[in-house]
């Protein structure tokens, strides 16, 4: 279990202004006054039937799988399929309900087991609370027939419980998630609560057991996505801290030997704010490299950075500003290799991608596709499958809203 003390948190806020003149010259590296390229090539793939909304991308043996949620009238299908050239093929079924909390922002996900297992959840309605939900899994070994869905957690409260990641760890799955239960929330319609919002993560086998679950930290933001990976040393996990005197930075925790090790601040933004900006980090490895990607409002000013780490996160190098000035965040990165990560973002009324180097180099920005800024326009999403990124977005132009997929080449992406 992590928990906060007095000295940790007075050195943290000691250090604050200290901070801005260490790194605020430095970070200036990863700025380019450059042009937004052309919209990337290649055929759009419309994923899902009438208002089909809220895409997550994964990948297993070489295959992309997306999936998504139709919505008619009260009742919320959740749908997968595998993503070609062309389609969307092999569309299945996992689950349906009429008694779900659909948030633009916390998204059902689906992931693949070593053994080609897969795991799926969804949010459901635990009480009359507007905050009062749980996390529900299904599994399937065949990709067509579903367990019976399961609450993940077992605390039994009617509150606050999503903003999930899960990453294959071996032959089991590590599950991360943002957990109330310490709130006694879940009535109010501001996330108003008595207590704070932990981080907790599990460990799943394919049979849906938890083999063991931790308290990671017990003060977190209340409503930003969870991050994870397995690089070769071991998991990481990123999410949005949150201080005692408000402020909410990146942090990670990562896994050492056959512990967790306690919270870290990637980087001092010094990001003031009394509320949840809802605008979670992501994070990616490629052996015991690590790449972050995460946005900041610090001092009125939006950015979207990235940082590398060669360690797991024990260290890190110089944020990279990816931004082009007037960002919305709702961030998502995928590492290339050791040197290299393309990223993703949104920005006056687009979303726009670019590689960034580790040494600051930053590659021409590419205008993925037009968005709107709207919360329906959701998050969009990236997966990175043998030499092919993959992207996917929610189209909330028309009444109904649909899915857009694309793909690039990562010789494409990593060329200057």
């Amino acid at each position: 279990m992590i928990f906060r003390n007095n000295i940790a948190i007075q050195l943290y806020s000691g250090l604050l202004l200290l901070s801005i003149g260490l790194f605020s010259c430095q970070e200036k590296k990863g700025e380019q006054t450059t042009s937004i390229n052309q919209p990337i090539p290649g055929p759009l793939i419309q994923a899902g039937e009438s208002n089909a909304f809220l895409p997550y991308l994964t990948n297993h043996n070489g295959k992309t799988y997306i999936s998504w949620v139709e919505q008619s009238e009260n009742t919320n299908r959740l749908f997968y399929g595998q993503l070609d050239q062309n389609e969307v093929q092999s569309i299945q079924l996992i689950t349906e309900g009429n008694d779900w909390f659909v948030n633009w922002a916390d998204y059902p996900q689906i992931q693949f087991f070593q053994d080609g297992s897969i795991v799926a959840f969804f949010l459901k309605k635990s009480g009359p609370g507007t905050f009062s939900y749980d996390i529900m899994v299904t599994l399937s070994n065949n990709g067509k027939d579903w367990t019976l869905p399961k609450k993940l957690h077992d605390d039994g409260t009617q509150t606050e419980h999503g903003f999930v990641s899960m990453s294959p760890w071996g032959e089991n799955m590590l599950i991360t998630w943002l957990d109330g239960r310490n709130t006694g929330g879940g009535h109010n319609h501001d996330h108003g609560h008595h207590g704070q919002m932990t981080l907790r993560a599990a460990v799943m086998n394919s049979n849906g057991e938890k083999l063991e679950e931790w308290l990671l930290d017990d003060r977190v933001c209340d409503c930003c996505q969870t991050g994870s990976t397995i690089s070769s040393s071991g998991p990481a996990v990123v999410f949005r801290d949150r201080s005692e005197t408000e402020i909410r930075d990146i942090g990670i925790i990562n896994w050492e030997g056959s512990q967790w090790k306690e919270t870290k601040i990637i980087h001092m933004d010094l990001w003031e704010i009394p509320a949840c900006p809802v605008n979670g980090p992501r994070i990616a490895s490629f052996g015991k490299d690590l790449a972050i990607a995460w946005y900041t409002a610090a001092q009125d000013r939006p950015e979207v950075k990235v940082v590398f780490s060669e360690d797991n996160g024990n260290s890190f190098g110089i944020p990279i500003r990816v931004g082009l000035g007037k960002t919305l965040g709702r961030v998502d990165l995928e590492i290339i290799d050791n040197q290299h990560a393309f990223i993703t973002w949104m920005e006056e009324g687009k979303i726009l991608g670019r590689r960034v180097n580790k040494n600051g180099k930053l590659g021409s920005p590419i205008e993925i596709a037009k968005s709107s800024e709207k919360r329906s326009s959701g998050f969009p999403q990236m997966t990175n499958t043998d030499g092919q990124i993959w992207l996917a977005w929610t189209d909330d132009s028309q009444d109904l809203k649909k899915i857009q997929t694309a793909s690039l080449k990562l010789d494409e992406v990593i060329s200057d």
